[in-house]
């Protein structure tokens, strides 16, 4: 909780870099050879940001309203709403009109499966998967290539899940996941089983952990043997697949994702903007 006592200023720099000098002014422009400003409203940002991850306002929740950010932040209304402006732009806070400004939540059904790009040819948008089998899901210790993308240690605990996705009740994609098995603790293959709505909603209520963005890498690959019998096709076909690296609030990064995708009835689509 930050306190309500304590200045903008004084907790501005308490977040900045040492050799850095802080502003007042919302346009904050840096001269030649002085160091970098911090915009006013970037500073905000930030101090919601601390408040998101440390769980003041839980996902799906009302965060106050900008007179009453202005008030505790100590500045002016039109600074705490382009601050907002940016969080809901990186889908972090959901406005509602007439009803205010809200958590982001993977719960949401217009926002629920957006970090899947999988898209049948037929048309349409993605769509959440019809059935899904958990094959693996134990404790296991992190190697070096896991540990250094999780950012933990060599040894560290993670959780290793395994299963498949399937589309009209033909199997489509084949994931392997790994987790930081301190944030994750009594998850199991009949929790992840049971749980209806999309996984990353799941990790937000039962565990806490809010997915904000994520990066993939893609490729093309040929199906070994046993990647073939668990997607039905024959050995030798041609995969997609998808590398991705999750993360939660302030780049922490909280899943390890390697998916390989059945493309013959359906596509990757990514919108660029």
């Amino acid at each position: 909780m930050i306190d309500l006592h304590c200045s903008l200023r004084e907790r501005a720099r308490a977040m900045a870099p040492p050799s850095s000098t802080l502003t007042d002014s919302p346009g904050g422009d840096a001269g030649p050879g002085t160091p970098a400003f911090s915009p006013l409203y970037q500073q905000i940002k930030a101090l919601i940001l601390q408040s998101l991850q440390a769980g003041e306002w839980k996902p799906g929740e009302a965060i106050p309203s900008e007179m009453e950010l202005a008030a505790r932040f100590r500045v002016s209304q039109g600074t705490v709403r382009k601050a907002i402006d940016e969080l809901a732009a990186e889908n972090l806070l959901v406005r509602r009109q007439g009803k205010g400004t809200f958590v982001a939540t993977h719960a949401e059904q217009h926002v629920r499966y957006r970090f899947l790009k999988l898209v049948p040819d037929g048309g349409g948008g993605a769509e959440g998967p019809a059935e899904r089998e958990v094959l693996d899901c134990r404790r296991a210790r992190a190697s070096a290539e896991v540990a250094r993308a999780l950012a933990l240690r060599t040894g560290d605990a993670v959780v290793q899940v395994r299963r498949v996705l399937a589309f009209g009740g033909v199997p489509t994609i084949l994931e392997d996941l790994w987790l930081p098995g301190q944030a994750f603790k009594g998850l199991t293959a009949e929790r992840m089983a049971s749980y209806q709505g999309p996984t990353y909603a799941m990790f937000e209520v039962d565990f806490g952990v809010r997915m904000v963005r994520a990066e993939e890498k893609i490729r093309a690959v040929a199906a070994d043997a046993q990647q073939a019998a668990l997607l039905a096709v024959p050995p030798a076909f041609p995969l997609l697949s998808v590398e991705r690296l999750s993360y939660t609030y302030n780049d922490v990064p909280m899943e390890l994702r390697r998916g390989l995708y059945r493309t013959d009835a359906h596509h990757y689509r990514n919108e660029l903007s």
